[in-house]
């Protein structure tokens, strides 16, 4: 049951997004996963294919709209043109999503997706229960002051995008909120995760974090 569907947003738009889904599972709690810079490409959805196989149901919103970067330089120009705010209403859509989209809801994504992951987490949306980005941050470390809901981050030592001293900023931010939360450190490289990308991909800290994310995601967000 694994294939691109649509839903209009409240403000009429519409939003295309993956939505991965074992047999038999239409009630499984939901799960958004937010993309990369590179589009839904098929990385992607072998990600949200796999969490789908954990007991989700898996809805991965198409902030580009079809569009997907073969290149660092395209996917560089594509996130920069992205309306962060406007990527923020499709995840609050899909959590809004009515009968056909469970609940309850986590939110995870990585790099920009992770980045999109806070600040879904900070937009106070009644229907996420738990986020867990990897490996990125917003421009604007005083958003996460708002997030309400349990969080679990996962980074890379060596990130020469999202730093260790970027991530301290934003620990200090989540801490004088009194935010719940968890920070995950892993000798690696940033985009770990992506076994799409031999030169960063690490597999032993992917599994490690792989298993935390779900058992996070089983905690609260089921």
């Amino acid at each position: 049951m694994n294939s691109m569907q649509t839903l209009t947003r409240p403000d009429g738009q519409t939003l295309p997004y993956y939505r991965a889904q074992i047999e038999g599972a239409a009630a499984a709690p939901g799960i958004i996963l937010v993309q990369e810079w590179w589009g839904i490409n098929d990385q992607i959805r072998r990600m949200a294919d796999r969490l789908a196989s954990e007991g989700f149901t898996v809805l991965v919103p198409d902030l580009y709209r079809g569009k997907v970067a073969t290149n660092a330089d395209e996917a560089s120009h594509m996130m920069s043109h992205l309306d962060w705010s406007s990527a923020v209403a499709d995840i609050q859509a899909l959590a809004h999503g009515g009968d056909e989209v469970p609940t309850p809801f986590g939110l995870t994504g990585f790099c920009m997706g992770g980045a999109l992951t806070f600040l879904g987490a900070a937009a106070a949306i009644p229907t996420l229960k738990a986020a867990v980005p990897f490996y990125g941050l917003p421009q604007d470390l005083e958003t996460l002051a708002s997030i309400r809901i349990p969080l679990q981050g996962h980074f890379a030592t060596r990130d020469y995008w999202c730093s260790p001293e970027a991530v301290a900023k934003a620990e200090a931010v989540l801490q004088r909120a009194g935010v719940v939360y968890e920070f995950q450190w892993y000798e690696a490289d940033h985009a770990f995760m992506n076994e799409a990308r031999p030169e960063v991909y690490q597999p032993e800290a992917a599994q490690l974090a792989w298993e935390r994310m779900v058992a996070f995601f089983r905690q609260y967000a089921s």
